[in-house]
């Protein structure tokens, strides 16, 4: 009956704690966590449908979610985590129609995509993905339910939720009927009031349909969340998710349908995500003002205190706004670093997505590489390869050391946080404190000496770093060594070759055809070839391997920069770092290497 993704799920390992928080959309206030079962979270989550490839827009949710359910697991709760597919829509049978193939064949096509996506992103927690198509018999009884209550009526093949006989309507928005808009369209005549909503359709000639006791048809979008959610988590489950552009009509809907169905309530908590958004401006990696400031909502969507706003425009990036696929942004950019993004935003909060806010993510991103690479350079070990701990134990065993006491108050903050109603903005700030201590523990204490052998001197280094693994691992950060994508070092490796051929240039002008000859064979480990021409050099590096070449050409400026400081040949490397500044790559001299990075 349903999809399942690709885990790698933690099982709780301590009692659950009793500090989160979470806001609720239908209450307006940040309520403490109480789940209907103890120690147990059952979420639901809206999911795509899949008429086109996945957007950016449609990872917001996802991330947000992964990252819940990861700290909900370490904080000790048993978490079940659903997201539908809806693979029945009017979309996806027009595009099947402009494409020439099956409904069928078409959302199997775009769900992969989606799912690739979601592997991408490091999205890997969810654990039950049903399809509606799956999920007829169960869609169909709870429209009999609904009918045979008295809260919904057929009308010519069509079944109706009828929404003057819910008192309760409007409650999720915080709006009366009279301020609501109903469907309209081509079926109000069939309709008792403007605002009842679709729960099944009658079919079209040429549309895919199923049996039903009303006759050939399909469902309505809203009767299927409503009907997958009850037969995986309950009549009653913990937190229902989605995106602020969700909450009406259709999670208006599914309140309606399911609480008049039930007579109970369908979801404790409704936590809504912001958009994301186009925009020039750039946020503040890391920082105070940042990651303490309140949410905001989008545009006309979420008054504070007024509720939702059905007829308000908002900003969000979709595909009708030019929102294309995410594959190629993927294999840009990286999974990690689109992550990393979304995630210093508190998820109620506007994602303003540019090309500048990606790249100073990405910088941030690189502080903490770099102090990876510190400290396996320092201990041998890798980061990705320290132990992890639960939220009860820690990494810390006692926090003596200056630093260690640093470092139990920054976990802290973390932790307070996240349980303020996943702050993940505010836990990435205290995780670039973390950081920071680390950093200034090795430089103070010369653990890069070459001297400081001794694993005794380690002990402290490898607390504080196993602390910053156990909370970034939380957030579904640094899980794993980054593999940068074929091709996306493409501007680099332009930039450092330019760099390149202008020294060979100058060794030729010396007549150090030595030096030339060293740089053409290096070329060619590197797979760049060179084509000498009149007055000018042309490269080509077509035949580069798969990561690309910019890591044997560095090696290669390495050595000539530090050949040509061996030779008291200092303009020559003033130059080189000169060059290498301008083509974005930066140099660090250690003892006994030099390390670069972009």
């Amino acid at each position: 009956m349903s999809t399942t993704t690709p885990q790698r799920t933690a099982k709780p390992t301590a009692p659950p704690v009793t500090s989160i928080r979470v806001y609720n959309t239908l209450s307006r206030t940040k309520e403490p966590l109480a789940t209907v079962k103890p120690g147990q979270v059952g979420i639901y989550l809206c999911g795509p449908t899949v008429y086109d490839k996945a957007h950016m827009g449609h990872m917001v949710g996802p991330v947000i979610f992964d990252t819940i359910k990861r700290y909900l697991t370490y904080s000790g709760y048993k978490v079940t985590w659903v997201v539908n597919i809806t693979d029945v829509d009017d979309k996806l049978i027009r595009k099947s129609g402009e494409r020439g193939i099956s409904m069928a064949a078409l959302a199997e096509e775009m769900t992969q995509d989606y799912l690739s996506n979601l592997a991408g992103m490091g999205v890997d927690q969810i654990d039950r993905m049903p399809k509606a198509t799956e999920c007829m018999g169960d869609i169909i009884k709870f429209v009999e339910a609904l009918i045979a209550r008295g809260f919904a009526y057929e009308s010519a093949g069509d079944v109706y939720f009828d929404v003057a006989k819910d008192s309760g309507y409007g409650k999720l928005t915080n709006r009366t009927l009279d301020a609501l808009q109903g469907e309209g369209g081509d079926t109000a005549a069939r309709k008792r009031s403007p605002h009842d909503f679709a729960l099944w359709k009658r079919t079209k000639p040429g549309e895919p349909s199923w049996d039903s006791p009303w006759g050939a048809g399909r469902p309505g979008w809203h009767i299927e969340c409503s009907a997958m959610s009850k037969s995986i988590l309950g009549e009653t489950f913990d937190i229902h998710g989605g995106g602020l552009d969700l909450i009406f009509p259709h999670h208006e809907n599914e309140i309606a349908q399911s609480e008049c169905c039930h007579g109970k309530p369908m979801a404790k908590y409704w936590m809504h995500n912001g958009l994301l958004k186009r925009s020039a401006e750039a946020g503040k990696i890391g920082g105070r003002s940042e990651r303490d400031a309140a949410p905001t909502q989008p545009n006309g969507v979420m008054a504070e205190a007024g509720g939702y706003d059905p007829n308000a425009a908002d900003d969000k990036e979709s595909r009708s706004k030019g929102a294309g696929g995410l594959a190629e942004l993927l294999a840009q950019q990286g999974g990690e670093r689109i992550r990393f993004f979304l995630l210093r935003t508190h998820y109620r909060s506007t994602v303003l997505f540019s090309d500048e806010a990606i790249a100073e993510a990405a910088t941030g991103l690189d502080s903490f590489y770099r102090l990876f690479k510190r400290i396996e350079r320092i201990t041998g070990r890798s980061f990705y390869d320290l132990p992890t701990a639960d939220r009860t134990s820690g990494c810390l065993e006692k926090a003596n050391h200056p630093t260690l006491k640093q470092v139990q108050e920054a976990r802290e903050r973390f932790l307070a946080a996240m349980d303020d109603d996943f702050n993940t903005g505010g836990a990435i700030g205290e995780l670039f404190e973390l950081a920071r201590a680390i950093n200034k523990l090795i430089d103070d204490e010369k653990l890069e000496d070459g001297q400081a052998s001794d694993p005794a001197r380690h002990a402290t280094l490898l607390q504080a770093a196993c602390t910053l693994r156990e909370l970034s691992a939380t957030l579904g950060l640094f899980l794993q060594p980054v593999v940068r994508a074929a091709g996306a070092d493409d501007k680099h490796v332009a930039g450092v070759m330019q760099l390149i051929l202008e020294l060979r240039a100058a060794a030729r002008a010396k007549k150090d055809f030595a030096t030339a000859d060293k740089i053409r064979a290096a070329l060619g480990t590197a797979g760049v070839a060179l084509t000498d021409r009149a007055g000018e050099t042309e490269w080509d590096a077509s035949a580069a391997p798969a990561g690309g070449p910019l890591a044997e050409l560095m090696k290669l400026v390495v050595e000539l920069r530090a050949a040509a400081r061996a030779a008291k040949d200092f303009a020559t490397a003033d130059q080189i770092r000169a060059g290498l500044t301008t083509a974005g790559i930066t140099l660090a001299d250690r003892a006994g290497e030099t390390e670069w990075t972009i």
